[in-house]
């Protein structure tokens, strides 16, 4: 992501209602895990903004951030931040009881080494917390201006994290409800940025208790506008290799 969207990601991040709302995701299923002791990571960390939430369900948060902007950001806002790549994670294998990686696989060019790696450093039954954006339909400048290499559905996503040796035990999609309203807004609207910008405060809480609304709503297996996941190490699993992971994705036939 380039420096111009950190930027606008660390000035948006406490307000806006997509952040706020998918902390509120982030949130639920962090009260749903146990906290080891262990540390959780948060990879591609952008400015740090679910590092507090992570430290507030007990967790010892460390943040994983490649850009010099984003590491000195997380910085100065007094969290640990290691400067590191998601297909390189600075860590030994089965080291990490938890990983989040919100909205990160989108801008990797290897997506399956990424995936790889963060299931070689979470320990034996250490979980995956995890978001992408959802559907090559909703392509747009959006994704340009973001640096994404693609989007996902859900077979795909499920594909790629059981080929790395993860168990998916939940898979939802995320912004159904408001899915109709953004995929107009890109195919007539801007040609050129991102969608995130400040709204109106009404007009900022109106889309927040909208996407909120979902978790009353049995929506997730609609299209959206993001995928979730939750998925394991299992206990007994080992690393998987290359040469086992092109064997079980020989029925995968790619984007």
């Amino acid at each position: 992501m380039h420096d111009e969207e950190i930027r606008k990601v660390a000035e948006l991040e406490a307000t806006h209602w997509w952040y706020r709302a998918r902390r509120a995701v982030l949130t639920r299923q962090l009260s749903a895990l146990t906290p080891d002791g262990g540390p959780a990571i948060d990879v591609g960390s952008c400015a740090g903004g679910h590092l507090p939430l992570l430290h507030r369900h007990g967790w010892r948060p460390l943040a994983v951030e490649y850009s010099d902007l984003g590491v000195r950001l997380i910085h100065e806002q007094g969290w640990p931040v290691l400067r590191g790549d998601i297909r390189r994670l600075p860590f030994a294998d089965g080291t990490v009881s938890l990983a989040v990686a919100m909205d990160v696989l989108e801008h990797i060019d290897d997506d399956r080494l990424a995936l790889r790696e963060l299931f070689r450093v979470l320990r034996p039954g250490g979980t995956l917390l995890m978001s992408v954006p959802q559907d090559m339909r909703l392509w747009s400048a959006h994704d340009v201006a973001l640096s994404h290499f693609r989007r996902y559905d859900r077979a795909e996503l499920r594909v790629l994290l059981e080929a790395a040796g993860f168990a998916v035990e939940r898979l939802w999609s995320w912004n159904v409800l408001l899915r109709p309203v953004a995929a107009l807004r890109r195919r007539h609207g801007s040609k050129g940025g991102t969608d995130m910008e400040r709204m109106p405060w009404l007009v900022n809480t109106g889309l927040r208790a909208i996407a909120g609304a979902e978790r009353l709503l049995p929506v997730g297996r609609l299209p959206g506008l993001s995928l979730m996941l939750r998925a394991q190490r299992p206990p007994t699993a080992s690393v998987v290799t290359p040469a086992a992971q092109r064997s079980r994705q020989r029925t995968y036939t790619g984007r």
